[in-house]
């Protein structure tokens, strides 16, 4: 019997509109899973979290230009998961390989809010300089809402725990519950000058689905990392790691990624940007780390890159494929070799 036939008052018609057009606007996911998509912009960040009712966080925006490819791999990414639109935005830094997509992205799709540290710091760096004024302009419009983070802040995505950790060169003075025990690899790691770049300033986030930690920290620098890290543990125990600094020498001290022991860590490098050698080696003796997967065949690494089916690009011309990662509340998650459609299981544990 259709909706005609059956002669409904105006208001049960106009109920019935807006029901199938939410359905259409946030697609549903089977099975409580929660999908993230670790998108190839060529040594930059861009992430996409996408709970089962729809709801959606993108962390970075990759470069900008090269005809708008970076946007267009995140709009592609967006539409496998059967998005419209995305929710929220967050902004790790302002350096140009992580906000510079902003102006290319929203031309391509709706966005809602964006999310970010403040004012720019590193005044004196031209293409720091553009991205961030890109960003502003944007801003500018109207049309987003915004959200200043602040370490400690419990971000309001539906469906996700996303707290906050540093942000603006701060972090958390305290630590999570179950963490706070002394950091015994402390004195792994060398002392290293400060940093003065927006790496430093990054906005990193522990986001939490059911029993699942997965730590994202954009480019946060090896002086910042011991300075949360030392003497004691805030951070705790993790299970996915996305390496910050694309892998680069300037982070991943063992102050950190020693002592959080994911189960996973996840490079978004470049062939020739990011995944330097000594990170690599780091990452990969990480205690009861079960495996290193990297966006890109590190040139620099060489043998030292992890076996090639945990690499989605290996050399040659510029494919773009990406990881994929779906989880369950319980803990278990799989990861999905876009290059080779081949899926690593990871039980729960």
């Amino acid at each position: 019997m259709t909706l005609a036939s059956r002669r409904l008052p105006l208001p049960a018609l106009l109920a019935c509109f807006l029901l199938l057009s939410g359905a259409t606007a946030r697609a549903q996911h089977p099975a409580g899973e929660l999908k993230i998509f670790f998108i190839d912009v060529e040594g930059g960040q861009s992430t996409l979290f996408v709970t089962p009712a729809g709801h959606s966080l993108l962390i970075d925006t990759g470069w900008p230009d090269f005809a708008g490819r970076d946007a267009d791999r995140i709009v592609a990414a967006a539409k496998s998961a059967r998005l419209t639109r995305i929710d929220y935005v967050l902004l790790t830094h302002y350096h140009v390989d992580h906000t510079g997509g902003v102006p290319q992205l929203v031309d391509r799709i709706p966005v809602g809010t964006f999310i970010d540290h403040g004012p720019l710091r590193e005044t004196g760096d031209k293409p720091t300089v553009d991205a961030y004024d890109g960003y502003q302009k944007v801003l500018a419009t109207g049309k987003y809402k915004h959200i200043l983070a602040k370490p400690g802040d419990k971000l309001p995505i539906p469906g996700l725990s996303a707290l906050v950790l540093t942000a603006d060169g701060n972090f958390i003075d305290h630590p999570l519950p179950g963490a706070g025990q002394p950091n015994p690899y402390c004195r792994d790691s060398e002392v290293r000058p400060a940093d003065q770049t927006e790496n430093a300033r990054s906005l990193g986030t522990l986001i939490t689905w059911g029993k699942l930690r997965i730590l994202d920290l954009g480019d946060l620098t090896w002086d910042k990392e011991m300075d949360m890290m030392c003497p004691d543990n805030r951070i705790g125990h993790i299970d996915i790691l996305i390496v910050s600094h694309h892998g680069w020498y300037q982070s991943s001290s063992p102050a950190l990624v020693d002592a959080i022991t994911p189960r996973v860590a996840i490079m978004d490098n470049g062939a020739t940007k990011g995944g330097s050698k000594p990170t690599v080696e780091t990452i990969r003796k990480i205690p009861g780390l079960e495996a290193l997967w990297m966006l890109h065949y590190s040139e620099e690494a060489g043998p030292d890159n992890p076996p090639e089916k945990f690499i989605a690009n290996l050399h040659g011309p510029d494919t773009g494929y990406e990881l994929e990662l779906t989880a369950s509340t319980s803990g278990s998650f799989t990861i999905l070799n876009a290059r080779t459609q081949a899926t690593t299981p990871y039980p729960a544990r």
